[in-house]
């Protein structure tokens, strides 16, 4: 599920394409190489699952990226599935509830990312950038609420 639908979005971007792997929504993804990405449809501008600590973060993944033969089905619009190579909704401003978490938040500290791209709680990853913090502590599910701020 990664994300439940209680969300404010204050920021979107839809000006990246993610083409390197599949992903499911509630991740935090980075900036490719290779392009200035400067133009609305510009090829270039990619993002991808974070490499390194010191990656820079593009946003959080709102829709599901899959790899499917679209010539004998076709993705499913209604459950924000997005094919691999297409361009993704990334959240740069607003709040989420997600179960894409990696250790235990406490209330107001801050939201990093790890390498696999989930949110992690306060500075656990050495050189990780801060993301947001956390508004809400695990709930019986696995879930909790964060607010993504990336300025």
């Amino acid at each position: 599920m990664a994300l439940k639908g209680d969300r404010v979005e204050h920021l979107t971007d839809i000006s990246y394409f993610k083409s390197d792997a599949v992903a499911e929504r509630g991740i935090m993804l980075v900036h490719g190489t290779g392009g200035s990405g400067a133009a609305m449809d510009d090829s270039a501008a990619l993002v991808r699952d974070a490499a390194a600590y010191e990656d820079e973060p593009a946003g959080l993944l709102l829709n599901d990226v899959v790899n499917i033969d679209l010539t004998r089905q076709q993705y499913n619009a209604h459950k924000d599935e997005v094919q691999l190579g297409g361009k993704v909704t990334l959240l740069r401003h607003g709040t989420v509830v997600t179960d894409q978490i990696s250790g235990t938040p406490v209330i107001g500290s801050g939201a990093h990312f790890a390498l696999d791209g989930t949110l992690t709680c306060g500075n656990e990853q050495a050189g990780s950038a801060k993301v947001g913090r956390w508004l809400s502590t695990l709930d019986a599910d696995g879930f909790a609420k964060v607010e993504i701020n990336i300025v």
